[in-house]
């Protein structure tokens, strides 16, 4: 009875959880359901959480520059290209690339890009180009699918057409029909960079357990003293011969009896994350259709996989270039219909060059002793 009671009245023993959370601080890419604008903050997550997808896009960008807009009208030329170089574009930037940068950044990233023409008080020049932030301007479909309306919420929720529709610049990146405005370049990439951040996040805390190395003093007294001054003596002396090995000093730790010291997480295994890690970067740098070379990754390539890659990269940019032809073609033709010009232009893109100057030079050199050739041949033909 006396057995029974004491194990009716005893009380279990509690589970105590001495690990905290240790979540990744980019929580968007958790659950992840696309919401329309509600997944721009989720793009710009996970284009903060991993390098290479920022070097990817910010080469994209680098890469897509350098343009020359030629018009009819040989007197407006020289201004024209003056009004390109100079054009206010906000935050201390000026000239129409700089404003192209932030366009095609805002594309890329949010799948679409909205922008905005700012003519002069007079109305007979252009001001200012503008970038708006895709967060928080929504489109109203028309009647037809040709016809479409920029909005914005204001302060009261409501949603309102924006004024001066003929100002605004809008481009979709990549449409399709169920997304015909536009989807970011970095749609399929939240469920492996959330994977990708998990699995930093634990080597880094793995790192902060084992890496930074821990002792474990085991003091096994058999004298019949008291153990809890005993482990507060030997406490002290540790500390004070750690201290010294800070301090520059070597001091020996001495103590009578059976000391047994360990180092802590010495005899656990970090698991290997080389291969995970790189499947992963695979999988996110094909999707940006940049060689891996040109971010830094190493990985196994021959002299024509490289060339190869870099005739892909350039039809790439070629077709990210044809969605901003649109915009500049509107811009310059606005500002020479207002200076009185004929309107009519034509947009040069700068070659995309990926290799270096030497190759450069030997394939020129290459084509003309081809050429010479040739020549040779028809003479000796003749």
């Amino acid at each position: 009875m006396i057995g029974d009671k004491r194990k009716k009245t005893g009380r279990a023993a509690a589970a105590a959880q001495l690990r905290d959370e240790g979540r990744h601080p980019f929580v968007q890419m958790d659950g992840y359901v696309p919401l329309h604008n509600g997944e721009t903050a989720l793009y710009r997550a996970v284009r903060e959480a991993v390098p290479v997808v920022d070097a990817a896009i910010c080469k994209l960008v680098r890469l897509c520059g350098g343009l020359k807009v030629a018009c009819r009208d040989r007197d407006a030329q020289e201004e024209l290209d003056r009004f390109l170089r100079t054009v206010p574009v906000g935050r201390g930037q000026r000239g129409v690339q700089a404003f192209l940068d932030q366009y095609l950044d805002s594309m890329l990233v949010c799948g679409r890009a909205v922008g905005e023409i700012v003519p002069t008080r007079d109305g007979r020049d252009i001001a200012a180009l503008l970038c708006a932030d895709v967060s928080r301007v929504e489109i109203k479909e028309g009647a037809s699918p040709l016809d479409f309306t920029l909005c914005a919420r204001d302060s009261g929720g409501a949603v309102r057409e924006l004024p001066r529709q003929e100002l605004l610049l809008f481009t979709p990146f990549q449409p399709e029909t169920c997304a015909p405005y536009g989807v970011s370049m970095l749609r399929s990439m939240p469920f492996l960079a959330e994977i990708f951040v998990k699995i930093f996040q634990a080597v880094g805390k793995n790192w902060e357990r084992m890496g930074n190395v821990r002792f474990a003093v085991v003091c096994r007294d058999g004298d019949g003293g008291d153990p809890q001054e005993r482990c507060a003596q030997v406490a002290r002396e540790w500390s004070a011969a750690m201290q010294a090995g800070r301090d520059g000093a070597v001091r020996d730790f001495v103590a009578a009896g059976d000391v047994e010291i360990r180092t802590i997480g010495a005899d656990n295994q970090i698991l290997d994350s080389e291969v995970p890690v790189r499947q992963i970067l695979e999988q996110l740098v094909a999707k940006t259709g940049i060689p891996p070379f040109l971010l830094g990754l190493s990985w196994s390539s021959t002299e024509r996989m490289s060339s190869q890659q870099a005739d892909i990269m350039t039809s790439e940019i070629s077709a990210i270039r044809r969605s901003l032809e649109p915009v500049v073609e509107r811009v310059c033709e606005l500002w020479l219909r207002l200076r009185g010009f004929d309107s009519r232009v034509t947009v040069d893109w700068l070659d995309v060059n990926l290799q270096d100057e030497e190759s450069e030079a030997r394939a020129a050199l290459y084509r003309a002793q081809a050429r010479a050739m040739e020549e040779e041949n028809e003479h000796g033909n003749q």
